[in-house]
């Protein structure tokens, strides 16, 4: 088994992607259910983790800038790390993402170990 990295991008700038206090409140179930599901199978490792949308970036020379960017439009929202046998299985559990009905989209990554 394999551990991916599931990183949940919100999308700043679109209508769509800023759903009101009672589609968030709809959305908290199938996300919960979503995650269930998930440890449920134990394919869970690190349970979901929701970020601040404020985020520094260091840069070269050791300048540091305030983000979220203004010329950027998405921003993380949220990362898990799973268990899977590989992409494919990996990318499965992602579509199951209910905040992906907001135009979010999930990032799939498999971790490398490194010697």
């Amino acid at each position: 088994m394999n551990e991916f990295l599931l990183v949940i991008h919100r999308d700043l700038t679109s209508v769509d992607a800023k759903p009101s206090p009672e589609q968030m409140q709809a959305a908290i179930k199938p996300f919960q259910d979503w995650i269930g599901g998930i440890a449920a199978q134990n394919k869970l490792v690190a349970p979901p983790k929701r970020w601040d949308s404020d985020g520094r970036v260091v840069k070269e020379n050791n300048t540091v800038i305030n983000g979220p960017y203004a010329e950027i439009k998405e921003s993380i929202g949220g990362m898990l790390i799973i268990r899977a046998n590989d992409y494919d299985e990996a990318v499965e559990i992602a579509k199951g993402c209910p905040i992906l009905q907001w135009g979010a989209k999930v990032e799939v990554r498999m971790a490398v170990v490194t010697a």
